[in-house]
């Protein structure tokens, strides 16, 4: 993340955005370098078409896709559920939250697509605006002197989430560059989204980065858990 040079786009895969930048946002590391790619900023109170001349100064010509890293919301740290509407619209969810997974095909955190209704629910009018929204997942370790076995326990982080702005088009281009295998094996994965994507080939300072996403006893924790029973989408109903 040094000076960018002539040409310089920002178009990391998803492990990347998980691993690397969320992580190091969450753990207060980098924040100087960080924020000039992806700000802090509650873009749940800002319409979409606001968003790119507020997104990070290195990324502030990008025509294609805006990040940001959303903060939990006060209603949220008190128990409630977290606003997705303002005065003209709301964002609803579309699907069903999905795995993101790292390159060597561990479950490092979980996704969710939203898209932009302007207008008042449920009567609102469909728009091209899109999200995706990561939150990661981070390994905690059991205490050694427990009597199971001694292995790491999965937690979702909420404190930030990773938020990807950008407008629907008709391309079929992806964003991130996933390999087969991986795809033939989340497939079989209950709640799994096949646009949950990690891939490799983004920037090489991320990928060297690396946070680790655990082991594979921690990982097949994730696999056999309902997704709705970590993050309750399907309640919030986005409004």
């Amino acid at each position: 993340m040094e000076e960018s040079p002539t040409g310089f786009r920002f178009y990391p895969t998803e492990e990347e955005l998980i691993s690397f930048y969320l992580h190091n946002q969450l753990h207060g590391l980098k924040q100087a370098k960080l924020h000039r790619v992806i700000p802090v900023l509650d873009i749940f109170d800002t319409e979409p078409w606001n968003l790119p001349q507020l997104a990070g100064e290195l990324c502030r010509e990008d025509r294609e896709q805006w990040f940001f890293f959303a903060p939990m919301q006060e209603r949220e740290e008190r128990g409630g559920r977290p606003s997705r509407s303002m005065a003209t619209g709301y964002w609803k969810g579309t699907g069903s939250p999905g795995y993101v997974y790292s390159s060597d095909n561990k479950v490092i955190g979980v996704k969710k697509s939203m898209v932009f209704y302007v207008g008042k629910p449920p009567a609102g009018r469909k728009t091209q605006w899109k999200l995706n929204e990561y939150r990661a997942i981070e390994l905690w370790p059991t205490n050694p002197n427990s009597t199971g076995s001694n292995v790491s326990i999965p937690k979702l982080r909420r404190e930030f989430t990773l938020c990807r702005i950008y407008v629907a088009s008709e391309s079929s281009r992806a964003f991130d560059r996933r390999p087969m295998e991986a795809v033939a094996r989340e497939t079989s994965i209950k709640g799994g989204d096949a646009s949950a994507s990690s891939g490799s080939g983004g920037r090489g300072d991320a990928s060297s980065a690396g946070v680790a996403a655990g082991n594979a006893e921690s990982s097949n924790h994730w696999e056999t858990t309902s997704l709705d029973e970590i993050w309750d989408w399907e309640q919030l109903d986005w409004l």
